[in-house]
């Protein structure tokens, strides 16, 4: 399979563009007229760069990094369940219709001592609340006798989006 390289960032105005929204959109009403306005662009040019980053395959999507402990959820639990493979598929689009389920994707298990395919993502105000949360998937979800194990959060390391070095003419990916 071949792989072609992004196209060169040789535009300026779309280089900053990119290195405006890499610390995140800004906390406001309309987040691409104020970068528009630093920018020295109209709000409009600033929302067809953007798409147009997103057809060229340079920006593949546009996410939120929600600060779980500033807004109260102090106990964020990864669930990791034994979902049978043949079901796993289902499920977990089942799951990602819950609000309170922020992550949910699928992993190898890694047997003998890892048997879990299918993790999510519950952030709760206490442990009570993620356990309600625990229940509401398995009892609507009809999970009754599924295994599964809750990985609470003891601390938290960074909360970021992806981090990009440009250099002239070029692009670098760079994992943050």
């Amino acid at each position: 399979m071949t792989v072609n390289p992004p196209p060169a960032l040789d535009d300026p105005r779309q280089r900053a563009l990119i290195e405006a929204i890499g610390n995140g959109l800004p906390l406001v009403a309309r987040p691409y007229a104020e970068i528009a306005r630093r920018l020295r662009l109209s709000e409009q040019e600033v929302m067809t760069r953007v798409r147009a980053l997103q057809e060229q395959g340079l920006i593949k999507r546009l996410g939120v990094v929600v600060r779980h402990l500033e807004l109260g959820y102090t106990e964020n639990a990864m669930v990791v369940w034994d979902i049978p493979d043949a079901a796993v598929r289902e499920i977990g689009s089942r799951f990602g219709r819950f609000a309170f389920v922020t992550l949910c994707y699928r992993r190898p298990r890694r047997l003998p001592s890892w048997p879990y395919n299918l993790f999510t993502m519950i952030h709760g105000r206490d442990r009570a609340a993620v356990f309600q949360c625990i229940q509401e998937l398995i009892t609507e979800c009809d999970l009754t006798g599924i295994s599964y194990d809750v990985l609470f959060s003891r601390r938290r390391f960074k909360q970021r989006g992806a981090r990009y070095a440009l250099n002239a003419g070029a692009t670098k990916r760079a994992v943050a």
